[in-house]
């Protein structure tokens, strides 16, 4: 993969150890996926803010990169978490639980993300233009940017997505070039025009094609 200057700078730990793990991250992914280099991105949405998702091994890890300094580097937004931020005793969610989902949405909020806790952030907040290259997790939100919106995202997971936040560059591959984009087959469906017809079409056209590229 080829990196800039400035790419290598912080791959060697010049800018600080946060950005030098994130770096690490993208660049492996960008491998795996065959990436010739990274691209700037506009905005980041993060999963993986769940205590019952993450565990201790992810709260320990965003300890961590709160340690080393990390701070992300463009407009961020969180998905939803385990409990209601003030009504949890009324969930019956444990005080242990509770203090360490806290924590977690706390340390996303010191690396200066939007504490949305939301999986629509496009709602509010974050909403890319048509042709911005972005870094999104969360499966209906990406799928609502790739389509209705015109930006281009991979299904970011949450530390991949935390690192392309931090810093505002993802690596280059899939459905942020324009040959991956192309439909790979047309849909043309006769439904009532419900919004239960419409579910049922999106999840009929999922099972049928898997990772194809449908145009309606």
């Amino acid at each position: 993969m080829d990196l800039t200057r400035e790419e290598e700078a912080i791959l060697n730990g010049e800018q600080g150890e946060g950005k030098q793990k994130a770096m690490e991250l993208v660049t492996a992914l960008g491998k795996i996926y065959g990436a010739d280099s990274l691209i700037d991105i506009t905005s980041a949405h993060l999963s993986g803010a769940s205590y019952k998702t993450i565990g201790d091994g992810g709260l320990k890890y965003l300890e961590d990169m709160v340690a080393g300094g990390a701070k992300v580097s463009i407009p961020s937004t969180l998905n939803p978490v385990g409990m209601d931020r003030t009504r949890w005793k009324e969930m019956h969610i444990t005080p242990e639980f509770a203090e360490k989902q806290l924590r977690i949405i706390d340390l996303y909020g010191q690396m200066g993300i939007k504490k949305t806790c939301s999986c629509t952030p496009y709602v509010g907040p974050n909403v890319p233009s048509m042709g911005d290259h972005v870094a999104w997790a969360e499966s209906s939100a990406l799928s609502f940017v790739n389509s209705y919106i015109g930006a281009r995202t991979n299904r970011e997971g949450g530390p991949g997505a935390l690192a392309a936040a931090i810093l505002g560059k993802t690596a280059n591959y899939g459905l942020h070039l324009d040959e991956n984009r192309k439909p790979t087959v047309v849909i043309d469906p006769e439904i009532d025009g419900t919004v239960f017809s419409y579910s049922l079409l999106g999840q009929a056209v999922g099972m049928a094609i898997g990772s194809g590229i449908p145009y309606f």
